[in-house]
């Protein structure tokens, strides 16, 4: 059992520090509020493009959307421009969100050469601005999500974090790897710790946190004072849950029975054509479906054919049919 103390992020409490990553076409209004009933203690939206957010358009608004079963939440921002990024947290703050979070550390090539996201490790005075317009145009908490840094000859991630202190920023994330690293090789847990001794402020573990023991060990080696869930979460809405429910017990939660699983797939597709209307909706779910059933009986076939059925009703059929038999199964066993 590892007593996880609540952190204070400005006026805003996260009770238990196990956050739910933004992830791109992944952590929508439909699986983040899936995650949150299963338990976590903050959800971050996708990333949101400042100029779109301001230009108000249909996936930006999209995006932005939430539950309030996930209040407080966090609405992650992306941007180039301290004038652009500062109207965009006013908007979404005024709107609801409880956090603006920054993300300066997204590596995708179409973002970057943006001069945002992760590129902006390579420029700490444009980073500085767009800083300061942000918590500047808000009354909320600002928090900021960043990289070890560009690449391993500029690991300037305890610089900025500085900085963003000095700036007002409340909570930085950091994720375990440089920019020119993507999602190659492991993330580094430990260099985060000289993040955590540069600042006064809660600093959050992120990469490669797929597990119960993952995450205690990035706190062993991070000294953070909570840890972020990405890509570990995908197909599992509970682990945030378990992880939590470790932390407060010290027991180990076990996975769902293959029912409840079933149950949660089902709900989530029917929450995902309902957000993004049928046909968008099949298509977004697919991934989804993939990462649901990996490792179950059959299910590369499910998925190769699954994957192909543009109707919504004849996917559900589908589910049913595969995992039924598996239940009925379990059942007897």
């Amino acid at each position: 059992m590892r007593n996880l103390a609540p952190i204070q992020v400005g006026s805003v409490t996260i009770d238990s520090p196990v956050v739910l990553a933004p992830m791109t076409g992944v952590t929508d209004m439909p699986f983040r509020t899936l995650v949150r009933r299963y338990g976590s203690g903050l959800n971050v939206t996708e990333m949101i493009a400042s100029q779109a957010a301001i230009r108000e358009t249909r996936q930006s608004i999209q995006k932005a959307a939430w539950h309030p079963l996930e209040e407080p939440v966090s609405m992650q921002l992306v941007g180039c421009t301290p004038y652009e990024m500062g109207e965009a947290a006013k908007l979404n703050a005024d709107r609801g969100a409880a956090i603006i979070d920054i993300n300066m550390g997204c590596p995708v090539r179409k973002v970057v050469n943006g001069d945002a996201g992760s590129a902006l490790m390579r420029d700490l005075k444009l980073a500085s601005a767009l800083i300061k317009a942000t918590v500047e145009a808000v009354d909320v908490p600002v928090t900021l999500k960043m990289r070890m840094g560009w690449c391993h000859d500029s690991l300037n991630a305890p610089e900025l974090s500085r900085i963003a202190e000095d700036l007002g920023v409340k909570m930085i994330t950091v994720h375990g790897r440089t920019r020119n690293q993507m999602y190659k090789g492991s993330a580094d847990w430990a260099f985060i710790r000289n993040v955590k001794d540069a600042v006064s402020i809660p600093v959050i573990a992120n990469g490669d946190i797929c597990s119960i023991d993952d995450a205690d060990a990035a706190l062993d080696q991070s000294g953070a004072d909570g840890i972020m869930i990405g890509r570990g979460a995908y197909g599992r809405p509970w682990l945030l849950g378990q992880v939590m429910h470790w932390f407060a017990t010290g027991e180990r939660r076990p996975d769902p029975a293959l029912n409840e699983q079933y149950r949660a797939v089902a709900e989530h597709y029917d929450a995902m054509l309902e957000h993004y209307g049928t046909e968008t909706g099949v298509n977004m779910a697919r991934k989804h479906i993939g990462w649901y059933t990996r490792g179950l009986h059959g299910s590369a076939e499910f998925r190769n054919t699954v994957n192909h059925e543009p109707s919504a009703e004849r996917v559900k059929a589908m589910l049913y049919d595969f995992y039924m038999p598996q239940i009925e199964l379990a059942a007897a066993a």
